[in-house]
């Protein structure tokens, strides 16, 4: 039985945890917090109940996966799981609202010719198609396999199908989101509801791949899930999941160094001047503390993947509201701004700024559980920020922005101040503390294309015994690709270098 130190109980550290459990290793997660789950918190007030991280699921089949393969036991054992419909509903700067049915190509189309107007839908639909292949084209590489040795295939092979678009003479291809939305949508509606998918993820639609496609391609085809009580409920499934393959958690325990010796880690070190002993270790941690933890040990060579820096963060807003959920609310509604252009360059522009106009996710979730009684509503305001180091995080300029958050839900919560009870912001800096990522920075899914940029390096490192995992390793960032991290660095540590993801 080989001794593994997993730094951090983030979603992908624990997902691994209990995979290498299962495969007969002794098997110990150290937290620097006083608790697990990474982004997935929750805040708890007067009988209010909120997410802090990610609200919906995308892709429940990796977490499925997860408790079969640990435990021969359904996900939906241990959670409830709810498909919700509408997908999300979507109000544009112009004040047309569309409400997009869950996983039904049919119904979306429909909904949007209704909307839009005739050829929207159809529009959309030619694109998700496009979108298909592009998913399939970078699917297994980018989400099921460990990252390729000659990744430089990836970086240069545009997965998104071109599709000539003729102008002044010339033929041009959509390189971005933001000429797709252009050059195939041709309605800036269309074209809000693409960004908007990117910008969720932290992605400037102006300079993403193609490729971000798939982003949208894969709520539709695969649908969005919530989980009954909360995102956090599905931590903590994972959580228990791991307790009872017998990984121990330690918490308050803050690695310092991981220690090494003739080219192979021999354990880890904390703060408090103890160590432990370990045949591998598996780093869930952003790139700048592994960095430290490593102390200079070659860790990643000169031709690999570089970590991804300088991504956003998220701003979010709790609402406490007087008067019930209204029947038929959107689980989900994006509001989109009325100047995409003015809030990409406030974003993603030489000196970051919180933009006037944020487009701002409201999430509004039919679940008795995060309420005090039926007479009131929990309500979360999500928009992304720039990251912001300690020392910049301006206290009065986060509440100002997240004022605006409110007065841009407005639109989608009519009469939303009147029965405000009470709010809470939570910062990049919130984010910092619970993730470890320098001014609560979120990384971004993996994606082909765009020279490498969108990669992540590989879940193997240069220093034997030494793996990574979590969003800010292969493939990257969100609930889906933390799970297929830990698959992937539990394949390689098991099967060793051979191993070449699931069949």
């Amino acid at each position: 039985m080989a001794r593994t130190a997993v730094i951090g109980a983030g979603m992908g550290a624990m997902a691994a945890a209990a995979r290498l459990a299962v495969a007969g290793h002794r098997v110990t997660v150290y937290e620097r917090t006083e608790t697990y789950g990474g982004a997935l918190r929750r805040v708890e007030r007067d009988g209010f109940a909120f997410d802090t991280g990610p609200a919906l699921l995308p892709l429940p089949a990796v977490y499925r996966d997860l408790f079969v393969k640990t435990g021969k036991e359904p996900l939906e054992d241990r959670v409830e799981l709810v498909q919700v419909d509408p997908a999300a509903r979507h109000v544009f700067a112009d004040g047309t609202e569309v409400a997009l049915p869950n996983a039904s190509r049919a119904g979306v189309v429909t909904a949007l010719d209704e909307a839009l107007g005739a050829g929207a839908g159809q529009r959309w639909g030619d694109f998700l198609v496009r979108a298909r292949e592009a998913w399939d084209r970078s699917r297994r590489p980018l989400l099921e396999e460990p990252l390729w040795p000659n990744w430089s295939v990836l970086a240069e092979r545009e997965p998104y199908p071109a599709v000539p678009h003729r102008r002044l003479l010339r033929t041009r291809r959509a390189a971005t989101p933001a000429e797709i939305g252009a050059f195939e949508l041709r309605d800036p509606r269309l074209a809000a509801l693409l960004e908007g998918h990117a910008l969720a993820y932290g992605l400037d639609p102006r300079t993403a791949p193609a490729s971000a496609a798939v982003l949208p391609y894969m709520e539709h085809a695969f649908g969005v899930w919530y989980v009954r009580g909360g995102l956090r409920e599905l931590a903590r499934a994972v959580y228990e999941r791991c307790l009872e393959r017998r990984v121990e958690f330690v918490f308050g325990a803050e690695v310092t160094r991981i220690a090494a010796a003739d080219g192979r880690v021999t354990g880890v070190e904390f703060a408090d001047g103890g160590s432990a002993e370990a045949e591998f270790v598996v780093a869930g941690v952003p790139p700048e503390t592994l960095d430290r933890l490593v102390a200079g040990a070659p860790v990643r060579g000169a031709g690999e993947v570089p970590p991804q820096r300088g991504l956003p963060s998220r701003l979010t807003v709790l609402l406490a509201l007087r008067g019930g959920r209204p029947a038929g609310t959107a689980h989900r509604t994006v509001v989109h701004c009325a100047d995409r252009e003015a809030e990409l360059q406030a974003l993603f522009g030489p000196a970051p700024r919180m933009p006037e106009r944020p487009t701002v996710t409201v999430t509004r979730p039919d679940d008795p559980a995060l309420v005090p009684d039926p007479e009131h509503e929990a309500v979360t305001l999500t928009a992304t920020v720039p990251a912001l180091p300690g020392d910049a995080a301006d206290g009065d300029a986060l509440g100002a922005h997240a004022d605006r958050l409110i007065t841009a839900a407005e639109r989608a919560v009519p009469g939303l101040r009147d029965r405000l009870l009470w709010h809470e912001v939570r910062t990049p800096s919130d984010v910092a503390e619970a993730t470890g990522a320098p001014g609560g920075a979120v990384p971004a899914p993996a994606l082909a294309a765009a020279g490498g940029r969108l990669l992540h390096p590989a879940n193997s490192t240069g220093l034997a015994g030494l793996f990574t995992v979590g969003g800010w390793s292969h493939p990257g960032g969100g609930l889906p690709h933390a799970g297929m991290s830990g698959a992937l660095v539990a394949g390689l540590i098991v099967e060793g270098p051979e191993f070449r993801g699931s069949q």
